[in-house]
């Protein structure tokens, strides 16, 4: 493994950070987020919703009990590069494979460690997330021109570049309760492991599956995933919902709660930079309980009307059901008369704590119903 090579990070806005360079040789650019999740730095880099992204990790120590296959979200590593203050190269955990820095160099992905990861973060909290380029070599100038040129998040539909190219089945572990259909939007392996464990065979479809292909699966209920990117060009993602809505129930989370807001009228628009960590504070609006969340997106639902609570839909009522407490966004919908609902949040957390479990435990009853 290479290591000690002078490496830097440029931001778009021509802001320089210095390091050292480790993992995979090469350059990564991206739009540079950062995430304040203490642990989980693999289920992190593996998380579809990450493509196209640079990810800055805020703990000062990232690595410390290495790396393993069993903690892996999906096939590969969707994260373009990888930024931390202080990068652990000997781990010591005994489920331990491979170092950190060991595992990016194996999976082709640059990294970048001994950066001043909270001036870099409280560059994007003032300035908001924006494209970079990371490399070993190259001027500050050139790295500049790099990250100038990489596209935006807005607009671009990552959706149907993550998802899996052909359907396939996880069978429910223990006795069946019900089949559901999920949408790959960007689904984390976590995910599916949370619905098959409560008795779901899952049919895990590819985005662009149309309405008529679901029903031919006969299933209980649809799951909508997380995902990258902006959920507004997911028009035909949209449009199979609407098909559906009514017919089936429905659960939505991440990417999959902003296309169900889409699909009962509501709007999406770009935070100025997202909502990634472990630590978020959710209140149900119901009984003002609060849930501590696990999140990764950049993009949020604006309800319609007057775009703060309640609103009309086609498909019936559509209530807000929970509340981001750091900056009041929309962090749940409900559409009664549908047996819709959805949470902007990661339920089965990976990494995260497990507050919102339950959510499974409501979808996976409501389907059994429905099935049984």
């Amino acid at each position: 493994m290479k290591r000690g090579r002078p490496g830097a990070l440029v931001l778009a806005d021509g802001t320089l950070f210095r390091g050292t360079a480790v993992g995979a040789a090469g350059i990564a650019t991206g739009e540079v987020v950062f995430n304040t999740s203490m642990t989980g730095y693999q289920e992190i880099a593996t998380d579809p919703s990450y493509a196209q992204q640079i990810v800055t990790l805020t703990c000062p120590h990232i690595g410390n009990y290495g790396t393993n296959a069993a903690d892996d979200q999906a096939r590969q590593v969707f994260a373009t590069a990888v930024v931390t203050r202080a990068m652990t190269m000997t781990p010591s955990n005994w489920r331990a494979q491979q170092s950190f820095p060991e595992w990016l160099e194996a999976k082709g992905i640059v990294g970048l460690t001994d950066v001043d990861t909270r001036r870099l973060t409280r560059h994007i909290r003032t300035h908001g997330a924006m494209p970079g380029a990371i490399a070993a070599d190259g001027t500050q100038a050139e790295l500049e021109a790099t990250a100038r040129s990489v596209p935006v998040m807005e607009g671009l539909d990552l959706a149907s570049v993550v998802s899996t190219a052909e359907p396939y089945v996880v069978e429910a572990i223990g006795r069946r309760r019900a089949t559901v259909v999920a949408v790959d939007l960007g689904i984390k392996q976590r995910i599916i492991d949370e619905l098959a464990g409560r008795g779901l065979t899952t049919h895990v479809v590819p985005s662009s599956t149309t309405a008529e292909q679901i029903l031919a699966y006969e299933p209980d209920g649809l799951f909508l995933s997380n995902g990258p990117g902006d959920p507004e060009p997911l028009e035909g993602v949209v449009a199979t919902l609407r098909a559906l809505l009514g017919r089936l129930p429905v659960f939505g989370i991440c990417l999959g709660h902003q296309v169900l807001g889409l699909a009962l009228g509501a709007t999406t628009y770009k935070l100025p930079f997202g909502h990634h960590g472990g630590n978020h504070p959710v209140k149900r609006v119901a009984d003002g309980k609060v849930q501590i969340t696990a999140q990764n997106h950049g993009f949020a639902v604006r309800p319609a009307g007057n775009g703060s609570g309640a609103f009309q839909s086609e498909f019936g009522p559509v209530e807000v059901t929970h509340i981001n407490l750091n900056d009041n966004t929309v962090e749940g919908l409900a559409c009664r008369d549908a047996s819709a609902v959805s949470v902007q949040y990661h339920p089965e957390a990976a990494p995260g704590p497990n507050d919102a479990r339950h959510l499974f435990d409501n979808f996976a009853t409501q389907v059994a119903m429905r099935g049984s």
